[in-house]
């Protein structure tokens, strides 16, 4: 991948147009499938991307091959739209074009729309991916990087026990407060499948660390709500006495 710091200038379409935004409210009608995969193949480029951006909200499998095929499209909008639909049209097929386009593609927006996809995915070869886009990825690939790995890292225990340690490292000093709010989000959900040892202690270190010392409002609420989810005795202790003290 080429300098990640390069990418959010290599953006050429608006970055407001997130697929997932572009989507109407649930009383209007869902897009028809078959009208849809049939301007997934139209030469006409916006009928193309009215098609992609429909299976960010429908899902049918024939889509799934083009959506994997529009990945390379020269078009960033194209490519992110057809990311986005594959993390609403699942297959295991997709995983290893989704994580070389995370791997290889320039635009930040596009690597955005692998990680939220590849998270949904439930495919541990997704794993160590996010792990690295976490580690090294712009911020707004980080964001969704770090609550990807919840998604995959429960499903296996050693995975669980490697992310976390990573994910304490985003939560403590990523300058972003919202990858360090989703970093305390993702703290709390993985040590759900923990007993009760080194690792978990370490979390729950971790979150009442942020609970106490970040400066943004935010990421000390998602610490607290993460405490208060895992009913940690010393993390309610903690929750107890600053109320009680007025600091939260």
């Amino acid at each position: 991948m080429n300098d990640p710091s390069l990418s959010q200038t290599a953006i050429d379409f608006d970055s407001s147009l997130d697929p997932l935004d572009m989507i109407e409210e649930e009383t209007t009608p869902a897009p028809d499938p078959e009208l849809m995969l049939q301007l997934l193949l139209s030469d006409n480029k916006q009928e193309q991307i009215e098609a992609l951006q429909a299976f960010c909200e429908i899902t049918d499998a024939r889509a799934i091959p083009i959506l994997i095929e529009q990945l390379s499209n020269h078009c960033p909008l194209i490519r992110v739209s057809a990311a986005y639909g594959l993390g609403r049209n699942t297959s295991p097929n997709a995983v290893e074009p989704l994580i070389r386009t995370l791997q290889n593609d320039f635009n930040g927006y596009v690597r955005k729309g692998v990680v939220w996809s590849l998270g949904n995915s439930g495919d541990r070869r997704a794993f160590q991916p996010l792990l690295k886009a976490l580690k090294n990825d712009i911020s707004a690939v980080r964001l969704w990087a770090v609550s990807s790995i919840a998604n995959i890292a429960k499903l296996n225990y050693e995975d669980t026990i490697t992310a976390i340690p990573l994910v304490i490292i985003s939560l403590r000093q990523d300058s972003i407060a919202a990858v360090r709010s989703n970093a305390a989000w993702t703290i709390g959900k993985l040590c759900r499948e923990l007993p009760y040892n080194v690792v978990y202690a370490t979390a729950i270190d971790a979150l009442i660390e942020a609970l106490v010392e970040d400066e943004d409002l935010g990421v000390k609420e998602d610490a607290k709500m993460a405490l208060l989810k895992l009913g940690d005795p010393r993390g309610l202790q903690m929750i107890e006495e600053l109320e009680f003290e007025g600091f939260i």
